[in-house]
């Protein structure tokens, strides 16, 4: 017997309705998963703000914690010494009653950071989550809109900020409910390199698109640079649409050294001269 290939009359508004429902779904349980951390790390940090406080304690007591926490949990991220101080100054950011007011409790964590090493008072920082939420900003987009001092042309004043979710579709609703990045469709082996990596990415060219999220168009891969007589390659080259940037991504299958920082800041540099036009703003990594 044929199957009915016919739609009968409203499916497609019933698809549509189930599609915005089960999306809205995602971004809510995201949120919630958002909240849970957001509380763990405020805690964990006036934990230390506290004990550091009481017992003298001096900045080496966070590289002892970072280590035997990275023991303790092996399969959890968050735990770098880095990190620790994140918690450190969120907590201090927002002491206690107000854990954190809506709507900085809807940003990622990332977006946390970023307010708190561009911007100095909770007024402005506060300003800026209202709006990441308000217009479903990236991370990226957060720090062009804070370097332009946004809040300056427009007033910083927020009062009465609906406690609404950011759109489904935009980019924060991504890094809400996929962060970090996750690149499991490659089936690579854990031991896999760099080259191996990049061939599989651009195997599935379209779905590592969808996990970088909207905007991102790709350049080329292994692109040629000649600096000083000398030949360079990078792994993979961008474009964002919406911040008019090149983005470089160097692929590395080791931890991240010095060296690989330098290597990066000399390739936005590089592709700075030969690439970026009139419009456009500075490469990113």
């Amino acid at each position: 017997m044929t199957p009915d290939l016919t739609s009968p009359t409203g499916y497609a508004e019933l698809l549509k309705e189930i599609k915005g429902r089960v999306r809205t779904a995602q971004v809510h349980a995201g949120l919630a998963a958002n909240r849970e951390l957001l509380a763990l790390y405020w805690d964990i940090g006036r934990i230390i703000l506290e004990r550091q406080a009481a017992e003298g304690w001096g900045a080496k007591v966070i590289d002892r914690l970072s280590r035997e926490l990275r023991a303790a949990f092996p399969g959890q991220q968050g735990f770098s010494a880095r990190n620790l101080k994140y918690m450190r100054a969120f907590a201090d950011a927002w002491p206690a009653p107000v854990f954190v007011p809506q709507p900085a409790a809807q940003i990622p964590w990332t977006h946390h950071c970023m307010l708190l090493d561009k911007l100095q008072t909770p007024d402005e920082r506060l300003w800026y989550a209202a709006k990441a939420i308000e217009n479903g900003w990236s991370r990226n987009v957060l720090a062009l809109q804070i370097q332009s001092v946004l809040h300056a042309r427009q007033g910083k004043a927020v009062s009465n900020f609906p406690a609404t979710l950011p759109p489904p579709q935009s980019d924060l609703a991504q890094q809400i409910t996929k962060d970090p990045y996750l690149f499991d469709f490659l089936n690579l082996r854990e031991d896999a390199n760099e080259r191996a990596v990049e061939t599989g990415l651009l195997k599935h060219v379209e779905r590592f698109l969808l996990e970088l999220g909207t905007g991102f168009a790709l350049v080329g891969r292994q692109v040629h640079l000649e600096v000083g007589e000398r030949d360079f390659f990078l792994d993979l080259l961008f474009y964002h649409l919406t911040l008019r940037c090149f983005v470089v991504i160097d692929l590395k299958a080791r931890d991240f050294t010095p060296e690989a920082a330098w290597k990066m800041n000399f390739y936005l540099s590089a592709v700075d001269d030969r690439f970026r036009q009139a419009g456009d703003t500075l490469p990113s990594a």
